[in-house]
């Protein structure tokens, strides 16, 4: 995981954090960003170069955005599921494993249109039939992680919230780098060491 809130475009610089984390192994990479509160996205399975080539011809352009490299756990390693993920106005990436997510999805009862076979999807759907529900942003959030089993490190933007990610983190780590004007969130220090020195690393 990378994440970005910058007061420049991100996404050469997602790549960069990406590349950084290379050596903990993948199958599938991607980045999401905001883009004048619009979620935009852009997914390759195989290497970083493959997701690179994808946006040397379709860029993608935003002050805000996370980025995931993933090794397949639940479901295929394919484009499709890929990080990050989206529901409505929730776009997630996500380390770990939510071990409830069968019972998560069976909850909404078929009102809910799943596009992947991974467990992280449902926690996009969670903040998203939360927030729909009336409940903000940060009440939203702190209400699905309530209801989830088992590890993650997950950063979240939300399409309408300019200028936030959302970060928590339960058995998997998950940092978060202060800069000048800008903040960051990592799996680990070596994904921010181009950004920042100031490192908070995050309790659980």
């Amino acid at each position: 995981i990378i994440g970005i809130v910058g007061n420049e475009s991100v996404a050469p610089r997602l790549i960069e954090g990406l590349k950084r984390l290379e050596y903990r192994g993948y199958d599938s990479s991607g980045i999401a960003v905001l883009n004048e509160s619009k979620l935009l996205r852009s997914r390759a399975k195989g290497k970083i170069k493959a997701l690179e080539a994808r946006l040397n011809e379709q860029p993608l352009d935003g002050m805000i955005g996370i980025a995931h490299t993933r090794w397949a756990t639940h479901g295929a390693p394919t484009e499709n599921n890929a990080h990050p993920h989206f529901a409505g106005k929730i776009g997630v990436v996500h380390n770990g494993i939510i071990e409830n997510f069968t019972e998560l999805r069976a909850s909404f009862a078929g009102e809910r249109t799943f596009q992947t076979e991974t467990d992280t999807e449902v926690v996009a759907h969670l903040i998203d039939d939360a927030m729909a529900r009336g409940l903000s942003a940060k009440d939203a959030f702190q209400e699905t992680l309530k209801k989830l089993t088992g590890a993650f490190a997950l950063g979240v933007i939300i399409d309408g919230l300019d200028g936030h990610i959302f970060a928590a983190r339960r058995g998997s780590p998950l940092a978060i780098g202060v800069g000048d004007g800008e903040n960051y969130i990592g799996s680990d220090a070596i994904a921010l060491a181009s950004l920042s020195r100031d490192i908070i690393y995050m309790e659980e």
